[in-house]
């Protein structure tokens, strides 16, 4: 018998068809032939779990670095080789064997059944994220079940059948084979061409009419050819030059930082079956948005380990897909364990802004918050805001010369530095505080009730994350439960921190942007702020605003703003655009969670690459880009409706996601210049 080389996967198919008919018996090598690796070599799967092993020891008061334990494992493994070699001709070894016995000298006991379980779990769980099955070859091996042929899975490999079939399973094919062998089991491989006579034995097989398929010249071709059985072999040239670049990425990445975010992408894309046509924003959510999410959550987990924070809270509608995306990515880089509790919580700026009042009053720094959005201008939208009600305060603010419709923004006409002296003097008002205070304190009770029921005042310490930017939702949430002897200590964390006011930060409140915060020198991740709309958009939760919180007779209700108007309906139009952006993020929440664990790098790794990410994609995009991910309706409760004078600049476009399409694609200079102004208005800041 002889063997047949093919250099592609359809030329290796159609030879099999070929002869398909005469078959009775197929095996099928595992490894680089049903499925392939994300990574060019099997052993940096063995990192995480060696990673896995030190963090287990740490915890049991045993200090082992990664490192040792990885070179323990090396060495334990190649005594169990050695010693196999003296009675077999394949020097092969025994995964639960001498992972075991590794476990036994690194805890120093005997009974590590239990511990055993979980690493192995863990390995097959890395093992099975980064395998890949390649479906032609797939489809072909469910064929040649389905026409009644004996379908077998032989590999070469350290891991005992057992844990194969769970790895086979996973990929999706085990319906369909007959039988998978490892020579783990036996010491019996391919590569000594002992495999065979057993598998011929044991099986009852028949030489005439049994092909096997596999990717090594002398396992899977040589040997069953000495052997009388037809094998044919596969040299996939374009296999062998995505693990090049994977190597080549790898290796880049070990001396240059700036490579470590990009090696991260390669392990995170996707192959074979995966890689199928998707639209643009799906792609855009998995290769651009789920790799910084990624970072950030990542952080945050990092953080609060570091802080002893036992709960996290993931707040407003951003907050939702954070915890979703939490989800997916930590069970890969935390098998240990270890993480806080996460929980949603229902919050926004509308539902806390009221709630804020009801201890401490209306001050100066809130009522100006209200003044940000440059459509308000008057004391009804602070009303609106704060949900007053005007009618209330009529005779209040005549005693200060003001009225509701009195302008106390100096962006709008009719603004007199007089106005804003009475109103300040009004905010100073005894009377007025106790109104303001009497107004909103059911539904300051309401939200209290509700945060009870969550669990806020059941920790000492808590995080809350949000997207951004100026921290208002973290500002008016600690506000409006300070007064309490168990308020807890919160460490808020945003994906950017503009801090265009500044931030009341105390011990027991502080505040961090993790991709951008302005306290930190960061010309490159500034430029989230270029296009802060797509990541809300991206990350808006599928239910509606949150307006406030009533208070009920048996306890309290969330009130959601409605979505049967014409910006409900706007909104819903734009989550529905918006999906596929945001199903790529989350199907790339689990592929970060296990490239990045594979690597053993973080965000503070990642950082440049990102950098140059958010840089490409926010300052210098394609106009298709734009036109693809820039938002078409975009809710602003803060906002009011009133329209700015012309003479005030209102309308000046300032960043390049602002500008029409035409002038993106047709004006050359136009991505320099508005970059070139924004770094100066950072330099300024």
């Amino acid at each position: 018998m002889s063997f047949n080389k093919y250099f592609s996967l359809k030329s290796l198919i159609e030879a099999g068809k070929a002869v398909q008919d005469d078959l009775q018996v197929v095996t099928f090598d595992l490894f680089d032939t049903l499925v392939i690796r994300r990574v060019h070599d099997p052993d940096l799967v063995k990192l995480p779990v060696a990673r896995f092993i030190a963090t287990k020891a740490e915890a049991d008061g045993i200090v082992v670095s990664p490192e040792r334990v990885q070179l323990l494992r090396d060495e334990i493994e190649s005594q169990h080789r050695a010693e196999t070699g003296k009675q077999f001709d394949d020097h092969e070894a025994c995964y639960p064997h001498f992972m075991k016995e590794l476990l036994q000298h690194i805890f120093n006991r005997d009974d590590v059944d239990s511990l055993l379980h979980e690493v192995t779990e863990y390995e097959m769980f890395m093992e099975s994220q980064m395998i890949v099955p390649r479906a032609e070859l797939v489809a072909w091996l469910i064929e040649l079940s389905d026409m009644g042929k004996r379908v077998f899975v032989v590999s070469d490999i350290y891991l005992p059948a057992e844990n194969l079939r769970t790895l086979v399973e996973r990929a999706g094919f085990l319906d369909c084979v007959e039988d998978v062998i490892s020579s783990a089991d036996t010491f019996l491989a391919k590569a000594s061409g002992n495999a065979f006579p057993y598998l011929e034995k044991k099986y009852d097989l028949q030489k005439k009419g049994w092909l096997h398929v596999g990717d090594n010249p002398i396992s899977d071709g040589l040997r069953p050819s000495e052997y009388g059985i037809n094998a044919i072999i596969l040299n996939d040239a374009s296999e062998k030059q995505r693990k090049s670049i994977t190597k080549r990425y790898l290796n880049y990445s070990k001396g240059l930082p700036f490579w470590r975010g990009r090696a991260l992408q390669q392990l995170m894309q996707p192959h074979e079956g995966e890689n199928i046509a998707k639209p643009a924003l799906y792609r855009e959510g998995y290769t651009f948005l789920a790799p910084i999410i990624g970072g950030f959550v990542q952080q945050i987990a990092e953080k609060c380990i570091a802080a002893g924070v036992k709960k996290i809270f993931f707040l407003s509608r951003e907050g939702y897909t954070f915890k979703r995306f939490w989800e997916k990515a930590m069970p890969a880089l935390y098998p240990q364990g270890g993480l806080p509790e996460i929980e949603y919580l229902y919050v926004s700026r509308m539902a806390l802004a009221g709630a804020s009042c009801a201890y401490q009053g209306l001050t100066r720094v809130n009522a100006h918050i209200a003044f940000l959005p440059p459509g308000n201008r008057d004391f009804r939208d602070i009303c609106r805001i704060y949900k007053f009600d005007c009618g209330k305060f009529i005779p209040i603010l005549e005693r200060f010369g003001l009225r509701i419709d009195t302008c106390l923004s100096p962006m709008h006409d009719g603004y007199s530095p007089d106005h804003q002296v009475a109103f300040e003097q009004l905010l100073d008002d005894e009377a007025f505080q106790a109104e303001v205070k009497l107004q909103v304190r059911p539904s300051s009770e309401a939200m209290q009730r509700y945060f009870e029921d969550a669990g806020v005042f059941d920790h000492k310490q808590i995080a809350v994350v949000d997207i951004g930017w100026l921290g208002t939702i973290q500002r008016f949430l600690h506000e409006a439960i300070q007064h309490r002897t168990d308020c807890p200590r919160i460490f808020g964390y945003l994906l950017g921190a503009t801090r265009g006011i500044e931030f009341p930060a105390t011990p027991d409140n502080n505040l961090e942007g993790i991709i951008y915060d302005k306290h930190k020198f960061d010309m490159a991740g500034s430029t989230l702020l270029l296009a802060q709309d797509v990541f809300e958009e991206a990350c808006r939760a599928p239910h509606a605003t949150l307006n406030g919180y009533t208070l009920t007779d048996d306890g309290y209700e969330l009130d959601f703003r409605q979505t049967d108007d014409s910006v409900g309906r706007a909104e819903l139009e734009q989550d529905e655009y918006f999906a596929p952006l945001q199903q790529g993020l989350l199907d790339g929440a689990e592929r970060y969670g296990a490239a990045s664990s594979l690597l053993g790098y973080s965000l503070h790794d990642y950082k440049p690459w990102f950098n140059y990410l958010l840089v490409s994609k926010l300052a210098f995009p394609k106009a298709r880009e734009v036109a693809a991910i820039r938002h078409k309706h975009h809710l602003d409760d803060f906002h009011g409706q009133h329209k700015l004078p012309k003479k005030s600049g209102a309308g000046k476009l300032t960043s390049l996601w602002q500008y029409p399409l035409f002038a993106i694609r047709f004006s050359p200079l136009l991505r320099t210049r508005l970059f070139i102004g924004h770094l100066r208005a950072r330099i300024r800041e």
